[in-house]
């Protein structure tokens, strides 16, 4: 029973490898958070296949720009296994910590371009199927354009997996999205992942999401989507956001000019 659940959940880890990335949408983009600004994320995330279902409820997601153009970044994640026919195991999953940094802003005729690494930290328990066990960094190029209340952005990047029967391994993805009312944006994303891990096989997902804001401060969202080539399955988020920061000064307006009368 012990080695059939460690089977189970062991192939539940390699199905769910995906990044915490540009909510509510794997794919991320080269934007940073707007500087002294924060974004905070109350989520939860699901992944279902043949093997069982896991995933996050909830984990919270914290961004600040430190610095124009650089943004901080922390996930601190509550992580769920669900075996058939076995225990449900719940507990702190892995910690994503990461740096977003926009190398070139959007012009015109050109797209804006950034960075994002990230790091995960082995805090969940892999024994219990919580955890990968072991450091993982991933480095992508990012890439984003506008036009209109249009907007697309993705690229992809390289993961170092390291571990006994790992592989490092490869993502691309795509986005876009439009704002079809004030405060509603819809959009779709497709992406590929290499294989994680021997005797796995590489997958493709389709991922549909929508964004809603209340106010400037306040905004849900939400995704879903499945595979369409690979393993079979599906995976869906949601969250709710509050951004905040200082405010801009408000624009003075002009002094009439007062002439003398002569």
């Amino acid at each position: 029973m012990i080695r059939s659940i460690a089977t189970v959940v062991a192939s539940i880890l390699v199905a769910t490898h995906l990044a915490w990335a540009g909510p509510p949408f794997t794919t991320d983009d080269p934007e940073p958070v707007e500087y002294q600004h924060w974004e905070v994320y109350f989520a939860s995330r699901l992944f279902k296949d043949p093997s069982g279902w896991s995933g996050t409820a909830p984990e919270l997601e914290v961004n600040y720009g430190a610095v124009p153009n650089l943004q901080l970044h922390l996930i601190a994640p509550i992580s769920y296994v669900v075996v058939p026919h076995g225990p449900t195991l719940f507990g702190y999953g892995d910690t994503e910590l990461g740096t977003k940094y926009r190398f070139f802003e959007e012009t015109d005729s050109l797209p804006q371009i950034g960075t994002f690494p990230l790091i995960e930290l082995p805090s969940g328990d892999r024994q219990r199927g919580l955890g990968t066990g072991h450091v993982q960094v991933f480095l992508p190029i990012w890439l984003q354009k506008s036009f209109g209340p249009w907007t697309t952005y993705g690229g992809g990047g390289y993961w170092f997996n390291p571990g006994k029967d790992n592989h490092d391994w490869g993502y691309v993805g795509w986005q876009l999205q439009r704002e079809v009312a004030s405060g509603l944006v819809l959009g779709a994303e497709i992406f590929h992942e290499t294989t994680s891990q021997r005797g796995g096989e590489p997958i493709t997902k389709i991922n549909a999401g929508a964004i809603y804001d209340f106010s400037e401060t306040y905004h849900v969202l939400l995704s879903a989507g499945h595979t369409i080539a690979g393993k079979s399955g599906m995976q869906a988020y949601t969250a709710f956001q509050i951004t905040f920061g200082p405010e801009k000064p408000a624009e003075r307006e002009p002094v009439p000019k007062i002439i003398p009368n002569r």
